[in-house]
Parts: C-alpha cells; sequence; structure tokens
C-alpha cells in the first residue's frame, strides 16, 4: 500500500486531462518505442472521439519510480457531473487542471468543490503553459481565490502546484523554467498524493463505483477495496444502501496493467479492481465479508434539473429504419441505461408509450439519445423541459452560472439578449479584445439559447455554464419567435416547389425527400405555421417564353444536429429519431387536429 497511489484527474472541458493521462501513459513505458498509438486515447468510444470530449470516467495504471498509480480520467462537461462524484470516493488525492490562458471555469468551481467536500488532497497542475496569452501567476491567483471561497482546510490550501504542456509532454515546478518531460510532475505525484489508508486484516469491503457489461462475463463492477482482501472464486456478500444483502460468487478478478484489464488471483485493501460473476450488482453498493455485511457510505448524486419524454414513433414513417421500435423494448433499454448512468432517473407516465427521462442537461440527454439511435432504436422525444422544486413553499426552478467569452464588438448584443432570458450579470472582465462575462441564468433560459449565441458572434464566442443552485420561479420567458414551414400533405420534395417557397423562410430539407402531413420542413420569416405544399411541380406546356424558364436555384438547406433540432422545437412539436434520420414535426400531425388543441390551449 506504500508505494501506491490512487488519483483522479479533474477539471472544465477541453483544458487538457485527457491529452495528459495520453502523455503520461507514453513516458511511463506502458507502450512499447514502435507501437502506433493515437491521440486521447482514454477516449475510447466513438461518439468522445467524434466530439472531442471525455463522456465515461475511465482508469488505468502507470508503473513509475516503484509506484503503482491508478489514474482515473473524468468528463469535464458539467451534464456528465454525475460521472465525476460517482469516482471520487475511490481515490485520495486530485489533479486539479487548469488552463493557463481560461483560468478557473464553472465546471472547475464544480468538480474541485466535490473533491474538497470529501476530504480530497488537491495537486493544482497549470496546464497549456505554452499557449499564447498565458498567464501563469495570474491563474494560480484565481485558483487560490477559489479555494478559499470554497472553504478549503489548511492542508488543502498547502497544495503543490505543478506547470505543464500535456501537448508536449513537458512539466516544471517553476513556469520560467520548462523541463523536457513529465518527470516533475511523477515526482509531486509520489511525494503529496497519500498512500490509501485500509486494514488487510479487517473484514472485506469494496464499494463499487462503476458497471460495465462483457458479453463471456457478464456484469462487471469496478470499484476500490476499502478493507480486507478479494480472492477469485470467493463467496461475497453484497450490500446495498438500505441494508438489504444477496450473496454472490466472484468468477472472475481483473486489475488494471496500463490500460488492459488483466486477472489476478488477489487484491489488497487500497486496490482499484474490478469483480465479474454477480448479475444482481449495481453501483453505490459493497461487496462485503457475508460474515460482516457491512455497507460503506456512498457520495451523494446531485438530482437532474431537465427532463423529457421519449415515446414510441408514431409517425407514417415508423418502423421503416430501426430495428427496436415498440414500447417494451424502449422501456428496458431505458431501465438497462440506470444501471450505469447513475444520473439519470426515468418515470413511466400514465401513457404505456411515454416514458420521462430526467437527467443533468440537454448534452447528458442527447448523448443517451445518440447512443440509442445508434444501436437501432427509433423514438420520438419531446422539448426538454427544466425540473421545478417546491422549498419552503416557494415554486423554484434550477439556475446556471454561465460564463462567456466573447470578442467587445459582441458584448451588448449577448447582453441584451440574456436580459429577455431573465439572466442577472455578475461580472464583466474585458482583457485583450475579449470579454468574459458571468451571469446567474435560469436553465430554462438557457434552453434554444447557444445556437442564437453562435450565430449572434459569428462562431466566435464561448459559452460554459454549470448548475448554480434554485431559486424562485423568475417569471415568464419569451419562447422562439419565428413559426414554422409544415407539410400539407405526404410527398416527396420537388426543387421548383421549395425554389418559389424559400423567400417564406429557411429549409432544413433538401429534394428528393420524402415527407409527411405535420412534417416540419424549416422555420417561417413569420411568428405563426405556415402550410405548405411541396410536391408541386412546374406544370409542363408546348409553350416557351424568354424568362420563364429561369434556371431553379435552390438556398443550401439548413441540416440541423440531434441537439440543435431538440433546442429549436417548441411546445407541440417532437423529435423523430431513427438510426438512419432525425426529423422534426408537430404532435398532432392533422391540421385540424391542432386547430382544436390551440382553441383548447386559448380556452385553459
Amino acid at each position: 500500500m506504500q508505494n501506491l497511489r490512487n488519483i483522479a484527474i479533474i477539471a472544465h472541458v477541453d483544458h487538457g486531462k485527457t491529452t495528459l493521462v495520453d502523455a503520461m501513459l507514453k513516458q511511463s513505458g506502458v507502450f512499447r518505442a514502435n507501437q502506433e498509438v493515437a491521440d486521447r486515447i482514454m477516449d475510447s468510444n466513438d461518439l468522445e472521439r467524434e466530439r472531442g470530449i471525455t463522456i465515461l470516467a475511465k482508469n488505468c495504471a502507470i508503473e513509475r519510480d516503484g509506484m503503482l498509480i491508478n489514474l482515473v480520467d473524468t468528463p469535464g462537461h458539467a451534464d456528465f457531473g454525475g460521472e465525476v462524484e460517482r469516482v471520487l470516493k475511490m481515490v485520495d488525492a486530485v489533479l486539479l487542471l487548469v488552463d493557463a490562458f481560461d483560468g478557473p471555469m464553472p465546471q472547475t468551481r464544480f468538480v474541485l468543490k466535490k473533491s474538497l467536500d470529501l476530504g480530497l488532497k488537491p495537486i493544482v497542475v497549470i496546464n497549456k503553459i505554452d499557449r499564447p496569452g498565458a498567464r501563469p501567476e495570474e491563474v494560480l491567483n484565481l485558483v487560490f481565490d477559489l479555494f478559499c471561497e470554497l472553504d478549503a482546510n489548511d492542508d488543502q490550501l498547502e497544495f503543490p502546484t505543478v506547470y505543464t504542456s500535456a501537448k508536449l509532454g513537458y512539466a516544471s515546478l517553476d513556469h520560467d523554467n520548462l523541463g523536457d518531460n513529465l518527470d516533475p510532475l511523477f515526482h509531486v505525484i509520489r511525494d503529496h498524493v497519500p498512500s490509501p489508508t485500509g486494514d488487510m486484516d479487517a473484514p472485506l469491503q469494496m464499494l463499487v463505483a462503476s458497471i460495465a457489461y462483457n458479453d463471456y462475463l457478464g456484469r462487471i463492477a469496478t470499484g476500490k477495496l476499502f478493507n480486507g482482501t478479494l480472492r477469485s472464486g470467493q463467496n461475497v456478500a453484497v450490500v446495498g444502501q438500505g441494508g438489504e444483502v444477496i450473496t454472490g460468487r466472484i468468477s472472475k478478478l481483473l486489475g488494471l496493467s496500463g490500460l488492459k484489464q488483466v486477472e489476478i488471483e488477489q487484491a489488497n485493501a487500497g486496490d482499484i479492481v474490478s469483480v465479474a460473476g454477480i448479475e444482481a450488482i449495481s453501483i453505490g453498493q459493497t461487496i462485503a465479508d457475508p460474515n460482516h455485511p457491512e455497507a460503506l457510505p456512498y457520495v451523494s448524486i446531485d438530482e437532474p434539473t431537465l427532463s423529457m419524454y421519449f415515446m414510441v414513433n408514431s409517425s407514417p414513417f415508423a418502423g421503416q429504419e430501426g430495428k427496436f421500435v415498440t414500447s417494451r423494448q424502449l422501456g428496458e433499454r431505458l431501465q438497462r441505461e440506470l444501471r450505469t448512468n447513475v444520473s439519470l432517473r426515468i418515470e413511466t407516465t400514465d401513457n404505456t408509450d411515454t416514458f420521462r427521462v430526467s437527467g443533468r442537461g440537454e448534452l447528458h440527454l442527447s448523448i443517451l439519445i445518440e447512443n440509442m439511435r445508434r444501436e437501432g432504436y427509433e423514438m420520438a422525444v419531446s422539448k426538454p423541459e427544466v425540473i421545478f422544486r417546491d422549498i419552503d413553499g416557494v415554486s423554484s426552478e434550477p439556475m446556471e452560472h454561465l460564463v462567456i467569452d466573447v470578442p467587445e464588438e459582441f458584448q451588448g448584443t449577448v447582453i441584451e439578449k440574456l436580459g429577455t432570458r431573465k439572466a442577472e450579470m455578475t461580472s464583466m472582465q474585458p482583457r485583450e479584445g475579449v470579454v468574459r462575462l458571468e451571469f446567474i441564468v435560469p436553465a430554462r433560459g438557457l434552453i434554444g439559447f447557444r445556437t442564437e449565441f453562435m450565430t449572434d458572434t459569428r462562431g466566435t464566442g464561448t459559452l460554459n455554464h454549470v448548475f448554480h443552485g434554485y431559486a424562485p420561479y423568475k417569471g415568464p420567458i419569451p419562447g422562439r419567435k419565428n413559426g414554422v414551414l409544415v407539410s400539407m400533405d405526404a410527398t416527396e420534395t420537388v426543387a421548383y416547389a421549395i425554389w418559389n417557397l424559400q423567400d417564406r423562410g429557411i429549409f432544413f430539407v433538401g429534394t428528393g425527400i420524402k415527407v409527411y402531413e405535420g412534417m416540419i420542413l424549416g422555420q417561417n420569416n413569420k411568428e405563426k405555421d405556415l402550410v405548405v405544399n411541396v410536391g408541386k411541380g412546374k406544370k409542363l406546356t408546348n409553350v416557351r417564353a424568354s424568362g420563364s424558364d429561369d434556371a431553379v436555384r435552390i438556398t443550401t438547406p439548413r441540416l440541423l444536429s440531434l441537439e440543435q433540432a431538440l433546442e429549436f422545437i417548441d411546445d407541440d412539436e417532437l423529435v423523430e429519431i431513427t438510426p438512419k434520420s432525425i426529423r422534426l414535426r408537430k404532435k398532432y400531425l392533422d391540421a385540424n387536429e391542432r386547430k382544436k388543441f390551440e382553441k383548447q390551449k386559448k380556452a385553459m
């Protein structure tokens, strides 16, 4: 145990966590000299590689200078904060990574607070010191101020500081004298990260922090041994947080060597290992000695702030592109997600075809939807809604801490737009032509804001936010200003029809696309919805006249991503999601039914 170090690397999104883990793995001899290694090794699934973000927390083992370092790479996006919360119980210290230019950001505060509350020892790593405009001394002062704000104890305030460039693979204790490798970082980990505490002679206690599934081994539970020893083939008790106990047997015990899982015969207190053989196990439970079945306390996970309705696809195109289309298949898949996604909540509704799914944010839910559609599921989802709470008899809503970096020329537009969304500005800091604006804004005020923000700032602004807390209801917030272009009939889009209609708005579909009645084809320039016929071709005659046969020129359609589609829709609209398509539609496809619904809404 004296040579063991368990540590998590935490930071805001895009501050370089996964790149630093890459460099640490490469310099510790995990890979052969001639081995071809991809960038961002720990981002192993397709979605992480496509989006360039870490979604799931993952661990690896690094052997260096006689030490075994169990290193956990965590997500940096606020929507995946649950992944960070569940793994912090496995470690004894954290590497807090901060960008040398950006400084502390919203997620930096969130993950740091969680680690300080657990009493973990922090090491501050100021990364990207090779970046133009880097200001390491100023950033270090801001980090210290953040520690003070979060009530860090005296021991935590005495944190060591390391300056790194993860991309170039070097670290230094002095930002003016840069090294040529990461040795200073490894030395700080050796000297400042405490060894795990635990009693090898005490009864077995292992806290489960994550669950994976293997076609051959079944469910694999990963966690940290707090006490005792664990052997392959051992009979154990699984204790829930409520005290319920089931028994099982460890069929395989797995440890880590670099990035690979290897079979081991025994693990001791302090080790982070994986076990197979217990199908009924879940996150937060304790694997214990059958003669002393005592549960370990588990860190509380913050509750979801946003919900959506997942429902069986009922459009005329239902079942044409997906393999799994029934409510039973949809319900079973969502229940499976609950086993590994600790921040998610699933509720049944009065309608057997509809499920209420709650999560941390739009990205959290859209990643689930994207994974499901890639697996062959087909569904329709509603507009995201915030989850209100009754606090001391007052209706309260979730608030977000929003940080925006934007060129000075656009700050007026951004402040004006956020003002209509009930945002309160808390800080404005000009810096080299860029202004950092900080707001406290209702979470519902940010739904649909990102796309508008990127348009207003011409793609030059950055926007980050994290859950701030609950506050009394701030009043109504205006929704989407424009109506939509709705298909009149089931048809196939024709270039001539779109050409005649493109002055009316922006189309989301191109030519030769099959559409159905009630499907949303684009955004109207005016406030109200417009029903259009996009299958109307030009009538052919034998008369040809100058000017009547002009070339049909069509503007390129705006193709919406899944997140943009979820942001765009209104209360009476749905997003139809299949493995091949993302379509927007009205809840009521028939125009007469839509009119009846509008009358009922006005009457209420």
